[in-house]
């Protein structure tokens, strides 16, 4: 990993704008939001750009607003199909794309007007294969931006390690929308059809694909948070279990293919955190299929309970985890009781005299 404090992206002047970047919007019920994302890629200063427009059976307006965008720029391409989900809107986009460099934005979202010139600058400065930026997380009422000024050279399978890992310090997540992809990276990949949570393995292998990635560690990308009927807004429900945690699993797979046991194993450490962070979630719901739920999970749970020896010593690991996954497998119940007690009473008196040794250390 290299670091390089104070970068000054490079600009590209229009007569240098020879590649085209094809960026692909998908859009499904977002008519409120959706001419102002699109407005912001269309103003970019990288102005060679296919912008795509895959209207993924709106019963709004939306399809309206793409068609009328698309009367208005001749860069703008349309799709209206039937509704299939972000995954295979974006799959309809990614196939008549022809650009040497893929984005994606999601379209009730927007985008500074130079992310791509400052992206694709840092790209062919670096030679990298792929640019992933920091982004803003816009709340109702606030925004939240941690942007550093530096520019972060990841080599071989550094960006992956790091992304694996969940390193706080960097924006890399699952989300196909903060980064740029050399178009040889992809070729293969595809979303999965029809499914929830669809980044998780796509991300993935992109990054696995990449040779070279570049970090722009200042916010180029504005991702709404709290918008109603949003998918990530949506909490634990049956695609977690038929979506999600199988979207995992594979990912899993991915990395032991790689000959990254270690990762696998931080990966899955990281995995069996959140699905007892799930079972704390559904306990507290009013869920119609609460017990369901939490079977299902207990299941997981204890249908892998021999690997757990090795996935919390990989080097990640934080012993307080292994003794709640210890805890929760000696009984489901008990384990309830000791995070309801350690939410009501331990967490208060830890917040207020920290440094104090607790018996559970949760």
């Amino acid at each position: 990993m290299k670091i390089l404090p104070n970068y000054q992206y490079p600009s590209i002047p229009p007569e240098q704008q020879t590649e085209l970047i094809s960026v692909i919007i998908p859009a499904y019920n977002i008519a409120p939001y959706l001419e102002r994302g699109v407005a912001s890629v269309l103003h970019q200063t990288y102005r060679n750009l296919e912008v795509i427009l895959v209207d993924d059976g709106s019963t709004d307006e939306s399809g309206q607003i793409c068609d009328r965008l698309a009367a208005k720029d001749d860069r703008v391409i349309v799709i209206h199909k039937k509704n299939g989900g972000p995954a295979e809107a974006r799959n309809a986009g990614m196939a008549i794309a022809k650009g040497s460099f893929i984005g994606f934005v999601d379209g009730d979202d927007w985008i500074d007007t130079d992310m791509y010139e400052r992206m694709f600058g840092a790209m062919l400065a670096q030679q990298a294969d792929m640019a992933i930026c920091r982004y803003r997380r816009v709340y109702k009422d606030r925004v939240e931006d941690a942007s550093v000024d530096r520019l972060i050279i990841w080599e071989g399978q550094e960006a992956l390690q790091y992304y694996v890992e969940e390193r706080e310090e960097y924006d890399i997540q699952n989300a196909a929308w903060n980064k740029l992809y050399r178009r040889q990276i992809l070729e293969g990949l595809q979303f999965p059809h029809g499914k929830w949570y669809e980044d998780i393995m796509f991300s993935g292998k992109a990054l696995g694909n990449a040779g070279r990635c570049v970090y722009l560690d200042s916010a180029c990308y504005n991702y709404i948070i709290d918008r109603e009927g949003s998918i990530m807004n949506t909490k634990i429900n049956p695609r977690t279990f038929t979506d999600q945690i199988p979207a995992y699993r594979e990912r899993s797979s991915f990395l032991k293919e790689l000959g990254r046991q270690d990762l696998a194993d931080i990966h899955d450490y990281f995995v069996y955190k959140r699905l007892l962070l799930f079972y704390n979630q559904v306990k507290k719901s009013k869920e119609p299929d609460k017990k369901k739920y939490l079977k299902e999970i207990t299941d997981i749970i204890y249908k892998n309970r021999n690997d757990y020896d090795r996935i919390y010593q990989c080097r990640v690991a934080n012993p307080n985890e292994k003794r709640k996954m210890e805890l929760f497998l000696r009984s489901p119940k008990l384990y309830w009781c000791v995070m309801c007690i350690n939410e009501a009473v331990i967490l208060p008196i830890k917040t207020k005299r920290k440094g104090c040794l607790f018996v559970f250390g949760f």
